[in-house]
């Protein structure tokens, strides 16, 4: 085969499948936002999902994007329920039944089963309107017939990408109802690049006794102590409980320049006052940006609008050691 044969191949089966997309973005109706009522008022049960075929795996998908953005669900296999594997049914769930043509003999006793018990809804997602499936479902839906990539529109491929956005579609549209955001997305995503673009100042931060908290009357001479014995290069200067400043090793090293007798001197009167810091909820590559712009290695870190209130320090190299860059 050419290779700008391939090239023509590949650029006509991203287009049919394209074409799929527009035609299920037009059918997108009232039945879409039935599904996502039902699955937002399964509270007390499980969204569980099941399939045939390539509509199997594309619900394997779709469990997974559902538990990842904050709806619990499993991928139920067709081919087992029927030999045991209703068992994980139970009051109150709800049921998702993907099938292309709606009838395959697969899910004729899942349907049965659900049609005996009032208190589980089905949804079914189907093409085929005369179907089974369609007809015994509490929330019916029609995703458009659609033209398959390949010869003899008969592997499935545009069907199965309409049938993997429209997944995506639900596990998106729940998500912003249930106002499920980055820190909630963090907490099933902790490892793995992901989880670590996703972790905040207050993962990595230094708190309690680490932080080089000194009040403002001693001299740069126990400054010196304190800052070799916390190994950060920085002190944290407070007045009570409020932050008032930050002094760095650096800034000694250019005050010892300037002031011959600079060890007496009080750290009050040679501080860097109101330093910059962060929110605890931030995300920790944020830290790592404004470190970048402000040319410092550390950052005091607060907690909501309390930002006199310094409760940790993240230093650069507690960003480093993490991986996040």
């Amino acid at each position: 085969m050419k290779r700008n044969n391939s090239i023509n191949i590949a650029k006509d089966v991203i287009q049919k499948e394209i074409d799929g997309l527009k035609k299920l973005k037009s059918s997108i109706g009232k039945s879409f936002d039935q599904i996502v009522k039902t699955i937002l008022g399964c509270k007390n049960g499980k969204v569980i999902i099941s399939g045939v075929g390539k509509s199997g795996i594309i619900g394997k998908k779709w469990a997974a994007t559902f538990s990842s953005t904050g709806t619990p669900s499993f991928f139920m296999d067709a081919s087992n329920a029927s030999h045991g594997d209703m068992g994980q049914i139970s009051s109150n769930d709800v049921i998702i039944l993907i099938s292309l043509s709606g009838s395959s003999s697969e899910l004729k006793n899942i349907i049965q089963f659900c049609s005996r018990n009032k208190s589980l809804k089905l949804i079914g997602i189907t093409s085929n309107k005369k179907s089974l499936l369609y007809k015994n479902s509490d929330v019916k839906v029609e995703i458009p017939n659609v033209v398959e990539a390949g010869p003899g529109n008969f592997v499935p491929t545009t069907s199965t990408t309409n049938q993997l956005a429209l997944g995506d579609s639900l596990a998106i549209a729940c998500m912003k109802f249930k106002k499920f955001g980055k820190i909630d997305f963090k907490k099933y995503h902790p490892s793995g690049s992901l989880g670590i673009k996703l972790r905040t100042v207050g993962d990595i931060m230094l708190t309690g006794n680490k932080i080089p908290f000194v009040k403002e009357n001693i001299t740069i001479q126990d400054a010196l102590k304190i800052i070799s014995k916390k190994g950060l290069g920085v002190l944290i200067i407070r007045k009570n409980k409020f932050t008032s400043g930050i002094l760095t090793d650096g800034d000694i090293k250019r005050i010892s320049q300037k002031i011959s007798d600079f060890k007496k001197s009080k750290i009050k009167s040679v501080m860097k006052k109101n330093p910059i810091s962060i929110d605890k909820d931030a995300l920790a590559v944020k830290a790592l940006e404004i470190m970048n712009t402000n040319r410092i290695t550390s950052l005091c870190v607060h907690k909501g609008k309390q930002k006199k209130i310094t409760i940790g320090i993240i230093h650069i190299h507690n960003i480093l050691n993490a991986n996040i860059r």
